[in-house]
């Protein structure tokens, strides 16, 4: 028989048990707690971020990071996309803010951001007047247009933000890309240059130093009417300078020179100045006409175009490009008004298509033109190639597929406008009119006397550096047209007589950011995130079969579940005492 004492009670026995497993889940959440907490810890002292999309679209540029990084005052910026918008705006707008976010994550405490309603005042007299001041200010409005499930929907927003910074503030259109393009196309495109049209307003506004450009005169080029648009635009983020090449020894003062429309030759000494300032790493951009016109001429029964003589042609030659003498046509063109008959005693001026002046909407993929809209130029001519170690030669801009070129001299005579054009004759395609080099260029004068001197020319100067050079063979490309009513300029690219506004402007900009931008900021506009549209035929024929999928297959999953959980369960203490 078994003692007394030896006997212990089954509750007894279980109470070690109980205690040992209830120590081992307290140790198991103390651990999970310790892990949790290392993990932050960790994470914050080791910031990264995962961006699994294929094409980084959430990615920040290095150039980017840096300028938000080194903000030494608040940003505010103000976004006009609030409200109730279409998918196809929506998206846009959530790009924005997302675009936002990201800038916030590098930015810290020195960046804000809000979004505002233009239309959601309580009247529509306080509506009216806050749609006034944003006019006021410069934001238009726009009228975009999307369908949505089968049906055109329109919407006039105000595509627009502005950034306020040390207290000054600049616009900036959200809304871009080729306004010929698809609606959504167009939409894409302002949502892959999101990234640089924030970045770059806000490095233009931060304080360090301003870059300085010269605008050459003294050979008939734009007077500053001519190019007043241009040159208010550059003074908003550079110093810029009128400059007499006979009046300064050298360049070197500066950054970057414009040469607009000369219709006179150059001295082999101002050349000079101008090849030794790109040889020892200038930035130069030349808006030069290849052939002299003169509409007045043209418009009392015609004229012959013959080649201009600038003397700039060797100097281009050795930089390893030549602008041809001829004029290229194309049927894709803009307007010039032209006396149709009479109305009373007052003539009938209509605008009649000019194919002298080719509209060009195709570009490539350089960061310069990429998500351009059309530009507009006025008497251009083709621009070839030739041999020159060690620069790269980037073609810029094209004409359409249907072009034309005629060889000096050319008959204009403005008459032919009224006339219907043989499309038969134009079967050239994509002639490139604009040209970017980059490079180690070699001077024209190497192994020579400077001009006026017996002062030896070495074959390579110690003051050697790569430099940039921009060439668009029409000198019109930065002309602004004049108000007649009050003598002042159009804004560079609007044309009066299609009510456009073309990117002249803009191409402009980029290509002066391009060049004298040391970040590296200006690559972010060759960004590219893919479209990937849904078949709006298949959407059509399949939405009712896919929505009932939608609705019934969670609930059909959820029950299948509930079902083997419950089997499960009653299998596992079917046999528990």
């Amino acid at each position: 028989m078994t003692p007394a004492n030896d006997l212990t009670p089954s509750g007894a026995a279980a109470a070690p048990v109980v205690a040992s497993r209830k120590r081992r889940d307290l140790l198991r959440f103390a651990a999970l707690v310790g892990a949790l907490l290392l993990f932050n810890f960790v994470g914050q002292q080791f910031f990264f971020r995962l961006d699994l999309t294929q094409e980084k679209r959430y990615t920040m540029s290095p150039a980017t990071k840096q300028l938000l990084r080194d903000l030494k005052s608040p940003v505010t910026v103000t976004v006009y996309l609030e409200g109730d918008f279409p998918p196809a705006f929506r998206r846009l707008q959530q790009s924005v803010r997302e675009t936002l976010n990201e800038f916030q994550v590098y930015g810290g405490a020195n960046l804000h951001y809000v979004f505002v309603d233009p239309s959601a005042a309580s009247t529509e007299k306080a509506r009216n007047d806050y749609y006034a001041t944003l006019l006021k200010k410069g934001l238009r409005p726009t009228n975009l247009a999307a369908t949505e499930n089968g049906k055109r929907v329109e919407k006039i927003i105000f595509p627009w933000a502005t950034i306020a910074m040390g207290g000054k503030e600049k616009q900036v259109l959200l809304l871009r890309g080729n306004q010929a393009a698809p609606s959504d196309v167009r939409l894409n495109q302002s949502i892959e240059g999101l990234e640089y049209e924030l970045a770059s307003t806000i490095r233009k506004l931060a304080p360090g130093r301003r870059k300085r450009i010269g605008v050459v005169e003294g050979h008939g080029e734009l007077n500053n009417a001519q190019a007043g648009d241009l040159l208010g635009s550059l003074q908003e983020y550079y110093d810029v300078y009128r400059v007499h090449l006979d009046k300064v020894p050298d360049l070197r003062a500066l950054d970057a020179v414009i040469v607009a429309k000369p219709e006179k030759p150059y001295s082999e000494d101002e050349k000079f100045k101008l090849d030794q300032f790109v040889t020892q790493g200038g930035n130069a951009l030349f808006f030069v006409d290849a052939m002299r016109v003169n509409l007045d001429s043209a418009a009392r029964g015609g004229m012959l175009s013959f080649p201009y003589q600038l003397n700039l042609e060797d100097l281009l030659f050795k930089y390893g490009v030549r602008v041809n003498p001829n004029l290229v046509l194309d049927l894709n063109s803009g307007v010039i008004p032209l006396v149709t008959g009479m109305v009373g005693d007052k003539p009938n001026v209509e605008p009649m298509p000019w194919q002298f002046y080719p509209l060009i909407n195709k570009f490539s993929a350089h960061p310069i033109t990429r998500n351009l809209d059309a530009v507009y130029t006025k008497f251009v001519s083709s621009i070839d190639t030739v041999k020159a170690v060690g620069i790269r030669k980037t073609p810029l801009l094209f004409t359409s597929r249907y072009s034309r070129v005629l060889p000096s001299p050319v008959p204009i005579n403005l008459n032919d406008a009224r006339l219907e054009p043989d499309a038969k004759l134009y079967k050239q395609s994509f002639v490139p009119v604009g040209y970017l080099l980059e490079g180690q260029f070699k001077s024209l004068y190497a192994n020579r006397a400077k001009p006026g001197t017996m002062q030896f020319q070495p074959a390579t100067s110690p003051q050697a550096h790569p430099g940039k050079v921009l060439l668009i063979a029409d000198g019109d490309f930065v002309r602004s047209e004049i108000d007649p009513k009050t003598g002042n300029p159009y804004r560079l690219g609007f044309d009066r007589l299609a009510n456009t506004e073309f990117a002249n402007r803009e191409l402009v900009l980029n290509a002066v950011d391009y060049m004298l931008d040391e970040t590296g900021l200006i690559a972010v506009r060759g960004k590219q995130i893919t479209l990937r549209p849904l078949d709006k035929i298949k959407i059509t024929e399949q939405r009712t079969r896919w929505q009932t999928l939608n609705l019934v297959a969670p609930l059909v999953l959820l029950g299948i579940f509930g079902v083997v959980r419950a089997w499960r369960r009653k299998r596992r203490y079917a046999n528990f005492k």
